[in-house]
């Protein structure tokens, strides 16, 4: 007897592919709405009560204001597409079980694993979990423009924190004075816009002043606004180098080599110049304290002394 069986066609059921979170998409976004919105009310300023004062034979606002703004919008845009110094994932030869100990001015320290880039970072090099990549001098991440704070982008980061106080604040005076000078006239679009432009300005004004002395502090200390778990030997800072040192580093000083080019190879095999070690204790004599001899020309690498970094061997 034969046996009838209804066979039903499989079908397979297409799933829509799923959507891939871009955080960095809205952090550009962000970034660009800054820029728009600089451009923004500096338009309305020049465009109304800069103009009406201009016209008034006040032409010394916009002499002051326009290279202000031009100097704003300059290291804003440069800042947003600087590099800050970024390392290159290093090679899978070496692993996290090798330890290197390296010496800064008497202070030593144990170089982390980076688990993510393939490498042990140099002192002040941490990974930015923002951008998923190892920054030099980390400092902090700046979400207003979308970029890490490190080594080679921190004087373009300083400059845009002064040109921006002093912006906000020739806005803010330019403005008060518009209002002062027109008091006999009455209510105009012109007063508006002056009360529109001066209202951010005064608002913007108060926290960038408490950026940048807070800058200036760290500067001149020579410590990192980015606060990790790093122990120096009795509590002595080794990147301090004075106050004046520590600004020409930070501002004036030569970037040495850039890092960018995927030519450079980051991971070296360990020599003798390295102090492998399992265990860090800080030395108990002064003789200790001075790092073995180096005979013989230095190692490349990304842990050679360079020309203008704030850390001496």
């Amino acid at each position: 007897m034969t046996l009838l069986m209804d066979v039903t066609p499989q079908v397979k059921k297409v799933y829509p592919l799923p959507l891939v979170p871009r955080p960095w998409v809205l952090s550009s976004l962000f970034a660009a709405f800054n820029v728009v919105l600089l451009l923004f009310f500096s338009g309305l300023f020049f465009a109304f009560p800069c103009r009406w004062l201009a016209q008034n034979g006040e032409w010394v606002f916009p002499i002051i204001t326009g290279p202000l703004f031009a100097l704003t919008f300059f290291s804003l845009v440069s800042l947003n597409f600087s590099d800050p110094g970024i390392l290159h994932q290093g090679s899978a030869e070496q692993g996290p079980l090798t330890v290197h100990v390296v010496w800064v001015n008497h202070g030593a320290f144990r170089l982390q694993w980076c688990p993510k880039c393939c490498f042990h970072r140099p002192p002040r090099t941490y990974h930015c979990p923002w951008c998923n990549i190892c920054v030099e001098d980390f400092d902090h991440h700046c979400k207003w423009v979308n970029n890490c704070i490190g080594h080679r982008n921190f004087r373009f980061f300083m400059l845009l924190v002064l040109s921006l106080c002093l912006y906000s604040g020739a806005l803010l005076v330019t403005c008060l004075i518009f209002l002062v000078r027109t008091t006999h006239l009455p209510f105009s679009t012109d007063k508006a816009i002056s009360i529109v432009v001066a209202v951010p300005a005064a608002g913007f004004l108060v926290p960038l002043s408490i950026l940048l002395l807070t800058q200036a502090v760290s500067v001149s200390s020579a410590d990192s606004t980015y606060k990790v778990k790093c122990r120096h030997l009795h509590g002595y800072n080794p990147f301090d180098q004075g106050c004046a040192s520590n600004w020409y580093l930070a501002i004036c000083a030569p970037l040495g080599p850039k890092y960018m080019a995927e030519a450079v190879q980051l991971q070296r095999v360990v020599g003798p110049d390295w102090t492998s070690v399992p265990n860090l204790h800080p030395p108990m004599s002064p003789s200790a304290l001075n790092p073995p001899a180096r005979p013989g020309p230095p190692t490349s690498g990304y842990l050679q002394t360079r020309e203008g970094s704030p850390w001496v061997w």
